[in-house]
């Protein structure tokens, strides 16, 4: 079983996280809640998850596909509930920027990453998010 650390390094609500390899990520409040700018907020690194999950699928798709990526962007927008706490992501929509790559081939993957293969979608989806996606042609 994966584990995390969470530590809490700065006042006021500086924290690094730690995997079990050391990699690290920070996370802050945001400035309007008494944040210092000293990472990421805990609700924006689910949408920095959803896009690096749905990169990861996208990425070994067309690699089996025998296609050959000159590079892979990916935006993710997302808006929360409003006026109840906890806030969850009620709309999320991620755009897809993936040069050089065929449009249906592109498309193929990023389908099959948000509806079948992306656990991080799947987990926001079941929450009750509703996930839109689209391929931009650059």
């Amino acid at each position: 079983m994966p584990v995390v650390t969470v530590q809490w390094v700065k006042p006021e609500y500086c924290f690094e996280a730690r995997d079990e390899a050391g990699l690290t990520m920070h996370m802050d409040s945001s400035a309007g809640h008494g944040g210092q700018g000293f990472g990421v907020s805990p609700m924006q690194s689910l949408l920095m998850a959803l896009g690096g999950c749905s990169g990861i699928d996208i990425i070994s798709i067309l690699t089996k596909q025998r296609q050959s990526l000159s590079g892979l962007r990916i935006r993710v927008r997302g808006e929360r509930e409003k006026e109840v706490t906890p806030a969850l992501w009620k709309l999320v929509h991620v755009e897809f920027f993936i040069p050089g790559i065929e449009k249906s081939k592109a498309e193929f993957a990023a389908k099959l990453s948000i509806d079948k293969y992306c656990s991080v979608a799947e987990t926001l989806r079941r929450a009750g998010c509703v996930i839109t996606w689209e391929l931009v042609q650059e």
